[in-house]
C-alpha cells in the first residue's frame, strides 16, 4: 500500500542523515520529494540515483526566506501541490561554556533551527490554505528540545522554541484543516553527529547505548523516517500540535535512581 500515493512532499536537509532516509521512504510510498538542502553535489547525486521524475533537488538555504519562498514554489509547480513539509534541515552547533559562549553561534543556531523551519511554516501553509490542502507540516526537535544536558546551549534553546512555535502554529492552522507536529529523535549517528563530535557512526551509537534507557536495538535514521511517514500519512489524521518522542523513555526515566538500586 502506497500511503502517500499523489502527495507532493518537501524535505529539508533531505541530501544525508534522517533527511536522506525520509526521501527514500516517501518516494516508496508514492509521493513525489523536493530534496531541500545547501549540499549541491550530494543532493544532486542522491535526487540522481533513484532515477526518477518524481524526485528533485533545489539548492535552498532555509536562513534566506527568499530561498524558502522559492523553493516552495519550485514544488508546487513541479509536482502541481504540496501536500507534506518535513522541515529537518539542521546544525549541530558549539558545545560551549555560557561563560564563553559565541552569540554569533548562538544566532546562526536560531537561523537554522527556528527561524529557518518558521519560514518554511510560513510560505508551505500560504500554498495549502489556498490550494485548501489538507496538509502535514513535520519538523524535527530533538529530546534536547525537552530536557537539558543533551546538546550545547544554542540548540538545545532552538529546539525548545521549535516545539513552540510546532504548537502555536498548529493551533491556527487547524481551522483551515492543516497538522502540525514534531519528532523528537535521541542520540542517531547520523553524519552531522559524526562531523560535529569528531566521532565515527559506530561511536557515537556506542555512547547512545550507554545512556540510553532501552536496549536491544539501535536507533537508526530511517526510525525517524519511518515516524514522518505516518505524521505525513492519513493515519495520523487527527494528530495536530503533537510532539512524537522517538527516545526509548530516555526523557521520562530518572536515571539517578539506577545508582540507588545499584
Amino acid at each position: 500500500m502506497f500511503r502517500l500515493q499523489g502527495k507532493v512532499a518537501i524535505v529539508t536537509g533531505g541530501a544525508g542523515g534522517i533527511g536522506a532516509e525520509a526521501v527514500r521512504i516517501f518516494l516508496e510510498n508514492g509521493a513525489s520529494v523536493v530534496i531541500a538542502d545547501v549540499k549541491d553535489e550530494l543532493g544532486h547525486t542522491y535526487a540522481a540515483s533513484f532515477d526518477s521524475e518524481k524526485v528533485s533537488y533545489r539548492h535552498c538555504d532555509v536562513r534566506d526566506e527568499k530561498h524558502v519562498e522559492e523553493t516552495v514554489a519550485f514544488a508546487v509547480e513541479k509536482y502541481g501541490s504540496l501536500d507534506i513539509l518535513f522541515s529537518n534541515a539542521g546544525i549541530a552547533g558549539p558545545l560551549s561554556s555560557i561563560l564563553t559562549f559565541d552569540l554569533t553561534e548562538f544566532d546562526n543556531s536560531m537561523a537554522v533551527h527556528l527561524r529557518g523551519a518558521a519560514a518554511f511554516i510560513k510560505h508551505a501553509a500560504r500554498v495549502m490554505v489556498e490550494r485548501k490542502t489538507r496538509g502535514s507540516i513535520i519538523c524535527t526537535a530533538s529530546v534536547a528540545g525537552s530536557v537539558a544536558g543533551c546538546a550545547g546551549h544554542d540548540y538545545t534553546a532552538a529546539k525548545h522554541g521549535l516545539i513552540g512555535l510546532v504548537r502555536s502554529t498548529c493551533s491556527e492552522l487547524g481551522a483551515y484543516g492543516i497538522r502540525v507536529n514534531s519528532i523528537s529523535p535521541y542520540a542517531v549517528a547520523t553524519p552531522l553527529t559524526c562531523e560535529a563530535m569528531d566521532m565515527k557512526g559506530g561511536e557515537i551509537e556506542a555512547v547512545g547505548h550507554a545512556l540510553a534507557n532501552l536496549h536491544g536495538i539501535t536507533l537508526k535514521g530511517s526510525h525517524i523516517a519511518e515516524v514522518a511517514l505516518f505524521l505525513a500519512s492519513d493515519e495520523s489524521a487527527y494528530i495536530s500540535g503533537h510532539n512524537l518522542v522517538v527516545d526509548g523513555g530516555f526523557t521520562v526515566v530518572n536515571r539517578g535512581l539506577a545508582s540507588v538500586k545499584n
